[in-house]
């Protein structure tokens, strides 16, 4: 940042993270979060709280301190909820957090303590709702080149990636470490982020939002395995066709030898699978996983089919195939030579084929923060951080992100997990060190606080909180 013609009297000194900018008048600091106002630093984006209305049906809506539509005023302030977006941070971390707020709520008096806590040790866990295999696991995943996570396990009709932590923060190159915050900060603002993996495919991600895959965007998830549909949806099969195959790359099912299909007196067929048979109509590896039939590689469904027993089978034989999703489906008579033969689909089965799309739930991103809540964070809330730790595992203190509920992990340290989409928009920032900010807040009894060493004689009723503002209050967005 240059500083020609500027006197060193009216720059500030930005504490609020390790970097400690000098930011110039009518300037913002690396982060874009700090700016300086008349030589005052002041913070760019407003302290916001939530609050129960009735236009929203009494739901928890997000209030920014100061912005037009609103007058500062609270209808029921015993139904507001101070989150820590834009609160500000405990750094250097000695002091209380910047806001620690009292008030009644049903008969008692409570405490909820809030920072924005400066996370290196942080990263996302992103479910991509999709049958097409999007890359081996352990694969890299990268943005712009650089790694920024890995390719997890493939779990019931998604995918699982594992992104940012601090060994991509700041164990890497510097590149590698500011793409990483950028693209976990950007998905965790509910912002599109385009990644490629390695050995694999390109995916756009958006938390709450379609993935979209090598550009054609995905519509729907799987209504269950090979297996799983098969049973579902056997009675609807069992007087119109012959014999059904579920194209699936984990599980393929088979009608006449699944247990639906005995059950039901499904006549046996002598249909053979390729793959590894695990229990009857239940087959595993028919193909290599990619983005065909059912998430395998295969554009023809018949390339599953060895051929059919001729002492079992018949002329005039018929054949659903049909994906897990039913976008793809094929009907199949066998002839003479007991070869199958494609014919259009019966108006019979096309009902049970939609039946499947229309039990295949939208296809979504989900992604969650994941952060440890370390010694610097806690030191803001109490003078004796584990008796805070200890309280969360004893559930005296409820965690929250933006007022959004949070998973805490059990074991040490306060490892939290939350649902992005769960929290006000443009929840988090970043620090340049490089670090996720992220909204942290604590709530407990008074009496509790106390008792753990808290710092209750910085705490402030509601309205004093909303009036005077944090310690680098500012009421307007740029």
């Amino acid at each position: 940042m240059s500083t020609d013609n500027v006197n060193a009297s009216q720059r500030v000194r930005c504490d609020a993270c390790p970097v400690m900018c000098y930011i110039n008048p009518g300037k913002v600091g690396a982060c874009d979060r700090y700016a300086n106002r008349d030589g005052e630093l002041v913070r760019v984006e407003p302290h916001v709280i939530l609050a129960r209305t009735e236009e929203s049906g009494g739901k928890l809506v997000p209030f920014a301190l100061g912005s037009e539509d609103w007058d500062g005023s609270l209808t029921k302030p015993e139904d507001a909820f101070v989150t820590a977006i834009g609160a500000g941070t405990t750094y250097p971390d000695y002091k209380p957090a910047p806001f620690i707020v009292s008030q009644e709520v049903e008969g008692a008096d409570m405490v909820t303590v809030v920072t924005e806590g400066i996370f290196s040790y942080c990263g996302a866990k992103v479910k991509i709702d999709t049958d097409r295999h999007l890359g081996p696991e352990r694969s890299l995943v990268r943005v712009d080149g650089e790694p920024i996570g890995h390719v997890t396990t493939a779990e019931y009709g998604s995918q699982m990636l594992a992104l940012g932590g601090v060994n991509h923060l700041t164990g890497g190159g510097k590149k590698e470490g500011r793409v990483t915050c950028k693209a976990l900060m950007d998905l965790c603002n509910g912002e599109q982020v385009e990644m490629e993996i390695d050995e694999g495919l390109k995916v756009v991600v958006q938390a709450g939002a379609a993935p979209i895959i090598d550009e054609v965007p995905e519509e729907r998830m799987r209504v269950g395995c090979g297996s799983a549909t098969i049973g579902m949806f056997a009675k609807q099969w069992v007087d119109h066709v012959d014999e059904v195959v579920v194209v699936d790359d984990h599980i393929t099912g088979v009608l006449s030898e699944h247990q639906a299909g005995k059950v039901l007196d499904v006549k046996d067929t002598g249909i053979r699978i390729r793959g590894r048979r695990s229990t009857p109509g239940r087959y595993f590896q028919v193909a290599e996983p990619g983005s065909g039939w059912g998430g395998t590689d295969i554009d023809d469904p018949l390339a599953i089919i060895e051929g059919f027993n001729p002492k079992i089978a018949w002329p005039g034989l018929t054949l659903l195939m049909v994906s897990t999703t039913g976008e793809q489906h094929a009907f199949f008579e066998l002839d003479e030579g007991l070869l199958p033969v494609e014919r259009a689909l019966p108006e019979s089965l096309t009902t049970s084929v939609e039946r499947i799309a229309e039990n295949c739930e939208p296809a979504l991103c989900t992604v969650l923060f994941m952060g440890g809540a370390g010694g610097s964070l806690r030191a803001g809330v109490t003078d004796n951080p584990v008796r805070l730790t200890r309280s969360v595992k004893d559930m005296l203190t409820k965690v929250t992100c933006g007022g959004a509920p949070a998973y805490v992990w059990p074991g040490g340290g306060i490892t939290l997990m939350v649902d992005v989409t769960a929290m006000p928009e443009r929840s988090f920032g970043f620090v340049p060190t490089p670090a996720i900010v992220a909204p942290i807040e604590f709530t407990l009894k008074l009496s509790d606080y106390g008792a753990l060493g808290g710092y209750t004689d910085h705490a402030i009723d509601l309205q004093t909180a909303i009036k005077q503002g944090g310690p680098y209050a500012d009421t307007q967005r740029r």
